[in-house]
This record gives structure tokens, C-alpha cells and sequence, in this order.
């Protein structure tokens, strides 16, 4: 393990304050749970569901409001944008190319990040989520094999309501959908889970990341139940613009 662990840069830790900020104008952040005080500067990662493309900004305010600053793993587009992608670089997130052979790096780059002592967010579905009910889709097992690779404990984290501040198709109708939601100001839900137990399974057996990534995705998915009581089978606010996809549906364990 590095003797120097990473610290978030000043760039990224106010970038954090203004995530804050922006969720705070267009609805009400509420943060449940917690992250225990061993993990909150590393070696950690923050397993999410994936739900907006505002989610990055939700899940930055939240980890603000629980002093964790997380090294985000998001699509190469952003990297590739003229200034945000200077910044991305600057603030230390990691560059995933999805569908390419360099994808491969990215998770090498995490699990040398996350064994240096950095926290790190991962979406294991691997897209924003297109099932019907807006549950979890059946995940990918790159955080399992990250959490393999670096040792470091995966905290599931559930959140619900940024689908009503961006659209699937944003850019498209972001104008509107952020007016709306200044005017609704609908509550953004964030909620913190408890560490899945990982440690009966051993890399590279098999089977073993098939196994850990449907826990993770089972974990995200009992945290959520929490945020959505009042929505238990499909949600209220449906996106005309996001498509239905029930090819990766996750099957939930019961009891």
C-alpha cells in the first residue's frame, strides 16, 4: 500500500462545494447513512446505481455532505471535452474508454488509484440503467474485480430522484427539465449502505466476480427499497426520451 495516499486536489474539493450548491437549486439533497470513519480517506469503493446523467453531480454533493472526495471512473467523452477535460485530468478522475481495448486500463488505473488509498465510484451497470421500474440492471463485474485487485471494502450507495432534474437524452430538453425542476424542487435522495461482505470469495475462483457483482448489485438494490417507498414497482416521473431495456434485468434475491 502507497505511505503517501492521494488527497483530493483544492480544484476538486471546491468543485464538490459547488456540486452542492447546483443540487441545492434544483431540489432538496437529502443524505442518508454514512461511511465509516476507517474508509472515508481509502482505500474504498463506492459502488452506484445509475439512474441520470446528473448523477456524477448528485453523488460529488453527497460525498461533500460525508466528507469523502472520490475519484470518479467516467466515459472518455468527458476527458475528450476541451476544458472539461483539462479539469477531469486535474482532478484526478479516471478515464474509462467504453467499447474500446484501452478499456481494460481504466480498471488497472482504478485498482492501482484505490490501492494507493484513494476512494473510487463505480457504476457497475456499466450505463445508465434502462430498466423498465428504474432498478439496477443486472451489473458487470468490474467492481468486483476492482475490489479484488485492491482488497479495499465496496460500499453500495442508492440514490433516486435525479432522473427528474436531467433527461436520459440531455443535452436534449436539459433547458426545460432543469426549469421544472426549479419549480418542483423534487427531492434528490442519497443513501449510504453498509460494506458487502466480500471476504468468503477469493479472486479468481470460479464464478467468484459473477458472485460479488450480483451482491453489490443486490446491496444497491435493498438500499434503494429505502429511497422509494412510495414508487415499488415503477416510478412516477417517466422519461418520454429514455429507452426500455429489460435484457439485463437483475434478479433480485429474496428474503
Amino acid at each position: 500500500m502507497n505511505s503517501t495516499p492521494w488527497r483530493a486536489p483544492l480544484l476538486w474539493r471546491g468543485a464538490q462545494t459547488l456540486a452542492r450548491a447546483a443540487v441545492g437549486l434544483v431540489g432538496r439533497l437529502e443524505v442518508t447513512g454514512d461511511v465509516p470513519d476507517a474508509l472515508r480517506r481509502g482505500p474504498l469503493v463506492l459502488a452506484a446505481n445509475h439512474i441520470s446523467p446528473f448523477d456524477p453531480v448528485v453523488l460529488a454533493a453527497a460525498c461533500r455532505v460525508r466528507r469523502v472526495a472520490p475519484r470518479i471512473m467516467a466515459t472518455g467523452g468527458l476527458f475528450r471535452a476541451p476544458v472539461i477535460g483539462s479539469l477531469m485530468r486535474r482532478a484526478g478522475h479516471i478515464r474509462v474508454d467504453r467499447g474500446t481495448a484501452a478499456v481494460h486500463r481504466s480498471l488497472e488505473a482504478a485498482a492501482e488509484a484505490v490501492a494507493g488509498g484513494s476512494v473510487v465510484v463505480v457504476y457497475p451497470e456499466g450505463r445508465i440503467g434502462l430498466d423498465p421500474g428504474m432498478w439496477p440492471e443486472r451489473g458487470k463485474t468490474g467492481a468486483a474485480r476492482l475490489a479484488f485487485a485492491s482488497g479495499a471494502a465496496v460500499v453500495p450507495v442508492a440514490q433516486w430522484g435525479s432522473h427528474e432534474v436531467l433527461p436520459y437524452q440531455a443535452p436534449k430538453g436539459m433547458l426545460g427539465a432543469v426549469a421544472r425542476a426549479v419549480a418542483r424542487r423534487p427531492a434528490i435522495r442519497v443513501h449510504f449502505g453498509a460494506p458487502v461482505p466480500l471476504d468468503d470469495l477469493r479472486s479468481g475462483s470460479p464464478g467468484a466476480a459473477r458472485q460479488a457483482t450480483d451482491r453489490i448489485i443486490d446491496a444497491i438494490t435493498d438500499n434503494l427499497v429505502l429511497l422509494r417507498p412510495d414508487e415499488p414497482d415503477r416510478p412516477r416521473h417517466v422519461d418520454p426520451g429514455r429507452p426500455v431495456d429489460d435484457s439485463r434485468a437483475h434478479r433480485r434475491r429474496t428474503g
